[in-house]
């Protein structure tokens, strides 16, 4: 025979660890200092600069 569970605080503890989850990925997106989001934009930018420069062009017939 299975294990006798309440629903209800089931369901409350269910909401507890996706809420959580949720503060999670909103701490990592925005919890970030200046210095840190001016770096990783700087890095990104590179980046793009990088692929733009190795992009081939098409031949045109």
């Amino acid at each position: 025979m299975g294990d006798i569970i309440n629903l209800r605080q089931a369901r409350k503890a269910k909401m507890r660890a996706d809420g959580e989850s949720l503060a999670d990925a909103n701490r990592a997106k925005h919890g970030r200092s200046k210095p840190d989001k001016l770096l990783a934009d700087a890095v990104r930018k590179k980046h793009e600069a990088v692929l733009d420069a190795a992009r081939r062009e098409p031949v045109a017939d």
